[in-house]
């Protein structure tokens, strides 16, 4: 995961947004494929051309026709047949390469986004929900791969017109000059409209986010909605979210909407002119039938990709929507990097030390402040404290899910900033009070821990940490636990991953609340585990049981984000401060 990140292509600063975007597509992804690239553009010009060559072709049959030609009855249809079939196989072709050429785009920008967002600081991924993020990878990457298809496609639009231009203008010069003043005209409302679509876009995208949120969120919730009868409220909540989202589509539906009849009375308006105006010339004797059969062909098969040309530009400003909110994801550089010159952690014994270490959330709250504290190597050290006090956050820090603001966390000597994040976090075990697994099989999600460790550790691993409910389930440790681990109760997914843990053999361990799902029973086995587990290692644990606090070689009091005392259980108690008082009102719960 610490591959080099691609490097962002320079552009011009100083042009439109729009077209800095596009260029930026076609140098990072369109220009890695040029196989595909070359055989879209082959496929393209050559059903454009066949397509250019349908009003000659009228033209041949309808000046044979004229002439009582005897050829037309073998000639005409030969050459339709073959220019009939040589562009349905080069339409195919290039439907196919297009459609290549667009997916390989959209899945490696899919993976570049993902990759970014996988080193992204935590916080910034928990400003949005899940369902946020995914809308970037779903509804953001259909928009992206219809702009994309509309614009290649445009390509062979263009080669078709130019083409058809040459062929009016082979066949009749004069009209030519009508119908190419008069189509020019659309641009101006066109380019207006494929504006006000972006914006619309940009904005539906954002509520689709929102509105999966909050359906998520009351599946998720579905017990509580029942039983707390908040169906009525749930139904307004997620109808006024609909309703937003119902505007927002319309909105681009009806940007969609003016393009078409905006091309309709131009394209309406230039034939009306040609036909007056060959009439007039016809009755003045000028022009033969096949060439103003030839011309009205050709004018009326350039409408097609010149109607497409024109709604292009709307489809391009959906896909532009989407196309900033991804690359938003992937030029966002990660809180957390590793240094250029970060080594490798060397042997020791985990001694860990805080050093007036702050940290400070994004949006300017403050996490931690001058927070010191020594853990000796092989020693356990609990964080208490009232909720809020930033026990969890100090957590957070040691594997550098985010990093310090001010001070340094030392590793046996080496600030965690100067090793590499492979080795730092290769040298840790961290279990959560959040209980949810992966959708994997329980030995699976145990072997998380140690990917390479054989089968009969991974058995044994979870035997110490008391996954002895294996035997019920269906295939064992082979059964899938479903999305978050649902198969499973929550005291049995904490087992799971207490086993993840254990198999890991960290040289730090960091607990959050580890036993809080436990019933009396595991959590016996547990804490069993749990000693063995700590013997010649570090840990750190935030805890709110007695039993788990007491059993600690230190504890640090925490208040406000700095500790307010340190010391063993009983010096803490002697000492009658904030230790005391949580004791005493059973914020510290009394389990021994």
């Amino acid at each position: 995961m610490n591959a080099e990140p691609q490097r962002p292509t320079r552009i011009d600063p100083t042009a439109p947004r729009g077209r800095r975007m596009l260029h930026r597509i076609w140098r990072e992804e369109v220009m890695r494929l040029p196989s595909r690239v070359m055989t879209v553009i082959f496929l393209t010009v050559a059903t454009a051309g066949l397509t250019a060559l349908y009003p000659l072709v009228i033209k041949r049959a309808v000046d044979m026709f004229a002439a009582h030609d005897p050829r037309i009855l073998y000639q005409v249809p030969a050459i339709v047949v073959i220019v009939t079939s040589l562009k349905a196989a080069s339409q195919y072709g290039q439907t196919i390469a297009v459609q290549g050429l667009v997916l390989a785009v959209i899945r490696h920008l899919q993976e570049r986004m993902f990759r970014h967002a996988l080193l992204a600081d935590i916080a910034r991924i928990e400003e949005e929900a899940p369902a946020q993020w995914a809308a970037r990878f779903t509804t953001d990457a259909i928009s992206i791969r219809e702009a994309m298809i509309r614009a290649v496609n445009a390509l062979g639009d263009v080669v078709t017109v130019i083409g058809l231009v040459g062929a009016m203008i082979f066949t009749d010069w004069e009209l030519s000059l009508i119908a190419l003043v008069l189509y020019p005209v659309a641009a101006v409302p066109i380019e207006r409209l494929g504006k006000r679509v972006r914006r619309a876009s940009g904005g539906m995208q954002e509520q689709i986010g929102m509105t999966a949120t909050l359906l998520n969120e009351s599946f998720a919730l579905a017990r509580q909605v029942r039983i707390y009868r908040m169906e009525e409220s749930e139904a307004r909540r997620v109808d006024r979210s609909l309703d937003l989202l119902h505007h927002a589509f319309l909105r681009i539906a009806k940007g969609r909407a003016r393009v078409d009849p905006v091309l309709e009375v131009l394209g309406g308006t230039a034939i009306a002119a040609v036909l007056g105006f060959a009439g007039w010339r016809a009755a003045m004797g000028g022009a033969t039938l096949g060439d103003f059969t030839a011309f009205i062909t050709a004018l009326l098969t350039a409408a097609r990709p010149l109607r497409s040309l024109g709604s292009l530009n709307a489809a391009l400003q959906e896909g532009l929507g989407g196309l900033e909110r991804v690359f938003g994801v992937i030029d966002e550089p990660p809180a957390v990097a590793q240094r250029p010159d970060a080594r490798s952690l060397p042997p020791g014994h985990g001694h860990l030390v805080f050093s007036k270490v702050g940290f400070a959330y994004p949006d300017g709250r403050i996490g931690l402040h001058d927070l010191s504290f020594d853990v000796q190597p092989g020693y356990t050290v609990a964080l208490v404290g009232p909720s809020g006090a930033g026990k969890s956050t100090a957590l957070s820090l040691v594997p550098r899910l985010h990093d310090v603001s001010r001070g340094a966390i030392l590793l046996d000597g080496i600030d965690l900033r100067d090793l590499t994040l492979d080795g730092l976090r290769d040298a840790i075990a961290y279990v959560s009070q959040e209980t949810t697994l992966f959708d994997m099989s329980v030995l699976d999600n145990i072997r998380i821990g140690r990917p390479d460790a054989p089968r009969e550790e991974v058995e044994a691993a979870a035997m110490a940490a008391a996954v002895d409910f294996a035997d019920t389930l269906p295939q064992g440790l082979d059964t899938l636990v479903g999305p978050g681990g649902q198969r499973l109760s929550g005291g049995q997914r904490q087992r799971v991953a207490l086993a993840r843990a254990l198999l890991r053999d960290p040289r730090l361990l960091l607990l959050d609340e580890a036993t809080s799902a436990l019933d009396s029973e595991s959590e016996a086995k547990v804490q069993q585990a749990l000693v063995n587990l700590r013997q010649g290692r570090t840990t750190l644990i935030v805890a709110h049981r007695l039993a788990t606090v007491k059993a600690a070689n230190l504890i640090v009091v925490m208040s406000q984000g700095c500790a307010v005392e340190a010391g063993t259980h009983a010096e803490l108690l002697r000492a009658d401060g904030l230790y005391a008082r949580l004791v005493r009102t059973q914020s510290l719960e009394l389990v021994d």
